[in-house]
C-alpha cells in the first residue's frame, strides 16, 4: 500500500509542514477595510452572472411559493407548488441564459 503524496511529503523534512506554517504567517493581522474591498472587488466582477443566478433561485422560491399558497387556498394537491416550481425554473433558466449569452 502507498502512502500519499502528501503524507510523504511531510516525511521528507517536514517540508510540506515548513511552507503551511510559512504561508499561515505572512497574513497574521486581519483588517475589515483590506475584507470589504475584497468583497467589493468581487461582487463587481462577479456582476451580471451574480445577479442572473439570484434571480434563478429567486424565481425558483418565489413562483414555488406562490404555488405553495395557491394549494393551500385551493386545496388542490400538489399541482400549483409543481406548477409554481417548473415557472421558477423556466424564468430563472431564461434569465440565465439572457444574461450569459453574448449580444450582437
Amino acid at each position: 500500500m502507498r502512502a500519499c503524496p502528501a503524507v510523504a511529503r511531510q516525511g521528507e523534512g517536514g517540508r510540506l509542514a515548513r511552507v503551511i506554517g510559512e504561508m499561515a504567517k505572512k497574513n497574521r493581522s486581519f483588517s475589515y477595510s483590506r475584507s470589504a474591498k475584497s468583497l467589493q472587488d468581487n461582487a463587481s466582477n462577479a456582476g451580471a452572472a451574480a445577479g442572473a443566478s439570484y434571480t434563478l433561485v429567486g424565481g425558483i422560491i418565489l413562483l414555488g411559493g406562490l404555488g405553495y399558497l395557491l394549494d393551500k387556498w385551493q386545496g388542490t394537491g400538489p399541482w400549483g407548488l409543481v406548477i409554481g416550481l417548473a415557472l421558477g425554473i423556466i424564468v430563472g433558466f431564461y434569465e440565465l441564459v439572457k444574461t450569459t449569452t453574448p449580444r450582437r
